[in-house]
């Protein structure tokens, strides 16, 4: 949103003043070029410190969190994939521990999913009135799949993950818990289905 305004903001004033500076410019150079710049570089200064991402602090949540893209070959019933399904699924988890935000995930995980039920549980509790969460970032080491269907019609990949330290806090420098982090990478269990041309979660779970 903020890149559209961004555009919208930078359009308006630079593009008839502009024309209109090219079109003078044989006429009062020095006038018409000096001012140009200046009315353009001021609105687009403006909206730029707005969009900047700032992760959670403890004065405060993330800000303009950017949200993860798929890449293509995550929609690919494949090996590979999936396994870039796999990676995109843990930067969704990791959105929302940001933002409070559980529904891009949501779109991509069967109901059925315990502990995507115990994610949005997490981040209802965690962004209730002015609270937020604080780290607790989960880092995909590395994943595999010897890409075979289970008898559920489901593909497996394993992965191991290990999570950063994280807080849940509150205005005034309230702490409502902390975890301090994995000392070692725990190996997880990911089974998913592919149907209508994309991959949907139906379970994540510790092995």
């Amino acid at each position: 949103m903020a890149a559209i305004l961004l555009l919208g903001g930078c359009s308006g004033p630079s593009g008839e003043p502009n024309a209109e500076a090219a079109e003078n410019s044989s006429s009062s150079p020095s006038s018409s070029e000096s001012t140009s710049p200046t009315e353009s570089a001021t609105p687009s200064a403006t909206p730029t410190p707005t969009a900047a991402y700032k992760p959670a602090t403890a004065e405060g949540p993330a800000e303009n969190v950017p949200l993860p893209v798929m890449p293509e070959l995550a929609k690919e019933e494949s090996k590979e994939g999936l396994v870039a399904f796999g990676d995109y699924w843990f930067s969704l988890i990791n959105y929302g521990y940001e933002t409070g935000d559980p529904t891009p995930v949501k779109e991509i995980s069967a109901p059925e999913c315990s502990i995507c039920q115990s994610f949005y549980e997490d981040l209802e509790e965690g962004y209730v009135n002015e609270d937020w969460i604080q780290g607790g970032k989960l880092n995909v080491l590395s994943s595999g799949t010897e890409f075979v269907k289970t008898p559920e019609g489901r593909y497996q990949l394993l992965l191991s993950v290990i999570q950063e330290a994280g807080a849940n806090r509150g205005p005034n420098g309230k702490v409502y818990g902390q975890g301090p982090g994995d000392e070692a990478s725990t190996a997880q269990i990911m089974e998913a289905t592919y149907d209508s041309g994309r991959w949907v979660v139906n379970l994540v779970e510790n092995m």
